[in-house]
């Protein structure tokens, strides 16, 4: 039988929005059984007045604890405790927890959710029929590239459009500049850990890759100097901030004294600065961002600068912004930008223009930060001190791996419990120690990550591993 509940939550102050703490309580309320399942909650209006609030923060609470599957409503009948089917909990394993791809965590924020959308439609009709029947000139139009540079601003002062391009993503970016600057048989300096997606690259194109050994600030110029004597290479590829997979981020003094470097051998640098946005905050000051600058601001005419929207706006976007040295450069960057891809899709280009222009980015970008700190956090309670970077900002991090476990044996000990990482073989252009890169965005909530960081944490340590118990 259907009964009508007296419910009446008690919200605590300083705990986020009051609409959220009433679909918390909701929650909270079916998980104590003070709720059950076929329950009347109080009308909207009643609870308000009871509460002190005003009805729209209850008719919101009510709104999202419906969102979370928790309540229905039921036309002139009210709202109702609706039956939840949850899969029984398994406190002890973790499964399908694929930590493989870097990619940011997702947030939950409705009203910035239904504002990402809803300016949409008029921006796609502002825009016109032009965009959606007419191919665009391959380094995106010139809106594009000219929010594209203000974007870049925070990174390089006075950049302009014409020195930007928009591409089909880093991926693409790097593409270009790589076929820019080296041909089969070429060689292209990385630092001796680095991202995959170069690997792979340089692979496809018969780039021959030379390792830049590393400390705990990045890239040595001792050894860059030495590789540039010996193999000549035809660039510098890099990412000095929230290095991918070890999180380090270069100081200033290593900045310059790798381009004094690059600037001895007259040495193109790529510079990968993807996570910039991570760590340099949109409300951060010029002081701030004068600390840690880029090296294309060290060094506009040596540098090929790449920041994607990927990590930090929304990986389905598929934009990045191409900043290079001068005009010729651009006008070089555009001809292979079209025999490879064409253009970057003009819809893609139009919705970034359109969240940039509107601070809809911004807040994207403040939301995914917010997670990713929350989630830094919990890596650091669980795997503190293991990990390489304890201070890291970003949504990865990387866990070396002490005696007796190799990358091979851990990796596999992670598969048999439902955890999939990447582990040194990935990264490494020469040898390198074991480790493995943990991609914290991945698991849909924190609790997903606390269970699975828990799981890493105790096979970890196990006091009683030996090689041969892993199969």
């Amino acid at each position: 039988m259907l009964r009508t509940s007296g419910w009446t939550p008690v919200l605590e102050d300083g705990n986020g929005p009051t609409y959220l703490a009433i679909a918390n309580a909701v929650a909270e309320s079916i998980n104590n059984g003070e709720l059950r399942v076929g329950d009347r909650l109080p009308p909207q209006r009643a609870l308000a007045a009871s509460l002190g609030i005003d009805f729209t923060t209850v008719s919101r609470g009510y709104a999202e604890a419906q969102r979370r599957g928790l309540l229905e409503a039921r036309v002139g009948r009210g709202t109702y405790v609706k039956a939840v089917h949850r899969p029984p909990a398994v406190p002890t394993n973790v499964s399908g927890i694929d930590m493989l791809i870097n990619q940011p965590p997702p947030f939950d924020d409705p009203a910035l959710e239904k504002r990402i959308w809803e300016g949409i439609p008029a921006m796609l009709a502002e825009r016109g029929m032009d965009m959606l029947m007419r191919y665009q000139v391959p380094g995106g139009a010139m809106r594009d590239r000219l929010v594209g540079a203000n974007w870049l601003a925070r990174r390089m002062h006075g950049l302009g459009p014409d020195r930007v391009l928009v591409c089909p993503g880093a991926q693409g970016a790097l593409l270009a500049v790589c076929l820019m600057l080296a041909s089969t048989g070429d060689t292209l300096c990385v630092e001796a850990l680095t991202y995959p997606g170069c690997i792979l690259l340089a692979k496809e194109l018969g780039i021959r890759l030379s390792a830049v050994e590393m400390d705990e600030h990045g890239a040595i110029p001792e050894s860059l100097d030495a590789v540039c004597r010996s193999d000549k290479p035809k660039a510098f590829y890099c990412t000095p901030i929230v290095h991918n997979p070890t999180t380090i981020t270069m100081p200033l003094d290593r900045r310059i004294a790798l381009i004094e470097v690059a600037r001895r051998h007259n040495l193109p640098i790529i510079e990968d600065d993807n996570y910039w946005p991570l760590v340099n905050s949109p409300d951060d000051s010029d002081d701030a961002l004068r600390e840690l600058p880029s090296l294309a601001s060290l060094a506009p005419e040596l540098v090929y600068y790449i920041s994607g929207l990927a990590k930090c706006v929304s990986p389905a976007l598929r934009i990045a912004y191409l900043a290079v040295p001068d005009q010729n450069a651009a006008e070089r960057a555009s001809v292979v930008i079209r025999a490879t891809a064409s253009m970057a899709a003009p819809l893609s280009a139009a919705v970034a223009t359109y969240w940039i222009e509107s601070g809809l980015a911004d807040e994207m970008l403040r939301a995914t930060r917010t997670e990713s700190d929350a989630r830094q956090a919990i890596a650091r309670r669980y795997l503190g001190a293991d990990l390489e970077n304890r201070h890291s900002h970003g949504f990865h991090v990387w866990l070396p791996l002490p005696m007796p476990w190799t990358r091979n044996a851990f990796i596999t000990q992670l598969k048999l419990s439902g955890i999939s990482v990447a582990g040194t073989d990935a990264f490494a252009v020469s040898e390198a120690p074991d480790g493995v890169r943990l991609c914290l965005g991945a698991p849909r909530t924190r609790n997903d990550l606390e269970n699975c960081l828990h799981r890493i944490a105790d096979i970890l340590h196990l006091k009683s591993y030996e090689p041969s118990q892993v199969i």
